[in-house]
């Protein structure tokens, strides 16, 4: 079976191959810090071995619960906000049909998501909806405080228990949090509700392949042992010992860090299929929350092309040369659509005629990139052979993997999240929340100003 593929040669024009290789043994250190857990964040290293660790009866348990639910519901709302919802949310996307069809037409539940804003025209529209189908929650919190999903769970909890009455209501809840603390968990044992652990040691970005992101996957019909399969055989790629021009997670975390070092402040993930929108934003969070500190960080932006190119891509192109792009790329589309010949030939594309699509979009693809690198663009390329369970697992150890070494080689902390404490204290003193007294008199005294 063939693995993901990363090439850096768009790299070279702009960084030397000395320049890349000079970070062989500063990698390997860090690398070496991360499975020795003695790192910064190494209390949140529980990821690092998850897809050899997953046992065979978690999966079970994971499966027969979906399993059970699934015949009784048409939708599954997922409350939970960052890591709790966009790992799930990426890999559903990237695999469900784009009209909601199923390929093999099992009967699956539509999974929709909630929590994961404070939109009042949202949560009502998604009450208007839950009024008409079967549902069930799963509430996904370390804390069950969140203030976003506390809120939509909360509406939630209430539309459900007057629909179903308590009781029945209490079966069709699953709680995702911590095994001991938190408010989620006090929930649980009072209400005695499902529930599966989020690790201690396993932060949000990090969460995928724990019962945050298996309970929904597998519930949406999708093979969460393909997943871990794939996850499991990067883990093997980029282990402690492995030669450095053959880890790809090491290789792309150095020519990363070499182009920032150089001027690059911003990397654009791009790609060519628009199932992989939801995969940029999970990327986003993964680097943006675990580099953005201390002053430092690559900036995470994405687009999804050829869309774009009709929107952003005159910038890429000519903008300021404080860029660089990764690419991500297909080998081997699911489907075949060729282009017909027509009499007419109005728009003087005959001579597609009994191409496949994908061959027009390969070609985008490539001039695109050929262009960008003429344009002072740098490009990476990550290849994949197909966009499969599988695969997907590979691809996303794979960014989690080269996320914590290229922190690393930031010599910042890629596990915790500082920072995002700020609005949250602004917003619970503007809502006068009790505690927050002395933070509300001075945020008026600031507005009134």
């Amino acid at each position: 079976m063939k693995n993901l593929e990363l090439n850096i040669d768009n790299v070279f024009p702009f960084v030397s191959k000395e320049v890349i290789d000079g970070y062989e043994e500063l990698t390997r250190y860090h690398i070496r810090h991360l499975h020795q857990r003695t790192g910064k964040g190494a209390n949140f290293l529980g990821w690092l071995d998850l897809p050899s660790n997953i046992t065979e009866e978690s999966i079970i348990e994971i499966e027969d619960v979906a399993n059970e639910l699934n015949e009784k519901i048409d939708v599954m709302v997922v409350v939970g906000i960052g890591g709790s919802y966009l790992g799930a949310k990426a890999v559903i996307d990237a695999l469900s049909h784009s009209f909601g069809m199923f390929n093999d037409g099992r009967p699956f539940p539509k999974i929709v998501f909630a929590g994961q804003n404070i939109s009042e025209d949202y949560t009502g529209e998604l009450v208007d909806f839950l009024d008409t189908v079967s549902y069930a929650i799963t509430v996904i919190s370390k804390s069950g405080t969140t203030t976003e999903p506390s809120i939509a769970f909360r509406i939630l909890r209430d539309h459900l228990e007057k629909k179903y009455g308590q009781e029945e209501a209490g079966k069709r809840i699953i709680a995702i949090t911590s095994a001991g603390r938190g408010a989620l968990r006090n929930l649980v044992d009072e209400k005695g509700y499902r529930s599966f652990v989020i690790p201690d040691d396993v932060g949000g970005r990090y969460s995928l392949l724990t019962p945050v992101g298996l309970l929904p996957i597998v519930q949406a019909g999708f093979d969460i042992r393909q997943l871990i399969a794939g996850a499991k055989k990067m883990e093997e790629m980029t282990r402690p010992g492995t030669p450095f021009r053959d880890n790809p997670s090491a290789v792309y975390a150095a020519a990363r860090n070499a182009l920032y070092r150089q001027s690059p402040k911003t990397e654009i993930l791009a790609s060519y299929h628009p199932k992989l929108i939801y995969l940029a934003e999970w990327w986003k969070q993964l680097y943006g929350e675990s580099e953005g500190k201390e002053k430092k960080g690559i900036f995470p932006a994405s687009v999804n092309f050829t869309a774009d190119l009709h929107s952003m891509g005159q910038y890429i192109q000519e903008g300021q040369r404080n860029l660089f792009e990764t690419v991500i790329s297909i080998l081997n589309p699911s489907r075949e659509v060729f282009i017909p010949e027509v009499t007419d030939d109005a728009d003087g594309l005959n001579f597609l005629a009994g191409k496949r699509i994908e061959d027009v979009n390969k070609m985008a693809e490539l001039g695109t990139m050929l262009a960008h690198v003429d344009g002072g663009v740098p490009n990476i390329l990550i290849r994949l052979p197909e966009l499969n369970e599988y695969y997907l697992g590979q691809l996303m150890y794979f960014f989690q993997k080269a996320c914590a070494i290229s922190g690393y080689l930031m010599n910042v902390n890629p596990f915790d999240q500082p920072g995002v404490e700020a609005y949250k204290n602004n917003m619970f003193a503007l809502l006068k929340k009790p505690g927050f007294e002395e933070e509300t008199e001075l945020i008026y005294k600031r507005l009134n100003s």
